[in-house]
């Protein structure tokens, strides 16, 4: 009896962001040995109804949403034809087709643009709301070498670390990405020196930062031990940084394939739960964004 896999899905439209998305998922679902899903969302049929959609024929737009999603399913195959495609016109918003999808997804991967064309700087409402609000991790493909998940532009994955005091869901994600890729895994903590601080405070003198910087040492150390006995083979880096976390991971991000931040979703609470620091680096990263959720 074969296995079921959660699948890595992907939303398509036809748009060439969204075609590099089915790039760059097909690569991530042969990494993990899980299979790809293809997911187009059309409002015709639901507005339509399905009576008289029937009466009427195919309708040009069941006529493209068939073909949007067949194009995609060939390009997938010529991609990897190892990788099992499956593929399906869904009868509702974009936002709220790809958030049912992520129930049983293993990830769910988005382009950075849809099908306006427009060379956008900043990520659009759809990818702000799935990643706000999907249970399972959300991968939007910024920077342009957003369809190398096979070789690695730089074979490093970033891992922005917070105030986690074990093991996140982004960690696990994180390091189970590097193990993967063969990559190197960048745990970056950036750290600040409160303004309101006087060198005048005796905890202070002499080395007024110092103090800010072991500790987020010790935040480091307490987040990654437990995911670091568990992948013995990644080889981990850890690194403290002053500035704002929005600017050190920025920075970061020009020098790596991946970077993964979490988000904390409360239970019961559906509004936007995007922190600053997952907001910038959806807007503004050089490469691919991973966003992981962690349940409070």
């Amino acid at each position: 009896m074969e296995t079921w896999e959660p699948p890595v899905v992907v939303g398509v439209d036809g748009s060439g962001s969204s075609l590099r998305a089915v790039d760059w998922a097909t690569d991530e679902a042969a990494l993990h040995g899980v299979p790809l899903r293809l997911v187009y969302a059309s409002l015709w049929e639901r507005y339509e109804g399905a009576a008289l959609a029937e009466g009427l024929g195919r309708s040009s737009e069941q006529v493209m949403a068939d073909t949007i999603v067949e194009t995609a399913a060939r390009r997938a195959h010529r991609r990897n034809a190892d990788v099992k495609v499956s593929t399906q016109v869904l009868p509702d918003d974009a936002v709220s087709v790809l958030l049912k999808e992520g129930h049983s997804a293993f990830a769910l991967v988005l382009g950075s643009r849809g099908r306006s064309g427009m060379a956008e700087l900043l990520l659009g409402s759809v990818g702000l709301a799935v990643a706000a609000r999907a249970v399972c991790p959300v991968i939007v493909l910024r920077g342009s070498h957003d369809n190398q998940v096979r070789a690695g532009t730089h074979r490093s994955v970033v891992l922005g670390v917070g105030e986690e005091s074990r093991a996140s869901a982004a960690t696990r994600f994180a390091f189970d990405e590097a193990e993967a890729r063969n990559a190197v895994l960048h745990a970056v903590r950036a750290w600040r020196w409160p303004a309101h601080e006087s060198t005048d405070h005796p905890l202070l003198a002499g080395e007024p930062a110092r103090l800010h910087e072991e500790r987020a040492v010790k935040v480091l150390d307490s987040a990654l031990s437990e995911a670091a006995a568990n992948h013995p083979s990644v080889d981990l880096r850890r690194r403290t940084a002053e500035g704002t976390a929005r600017r050190v991971l920025l920075d970061a991000s020009a020098d790596a394939d991946l970077l993964v931040v979490g988000a904390r979703h409360r239970q019961g609470h559906f509004g936007l739960q995007l922190g600053r620091v997952a907001h910038a680096v959806l807007h503004h990263s050089a490469c691919p964004v991973a966003v992981v959720p962690q349940r409070a």
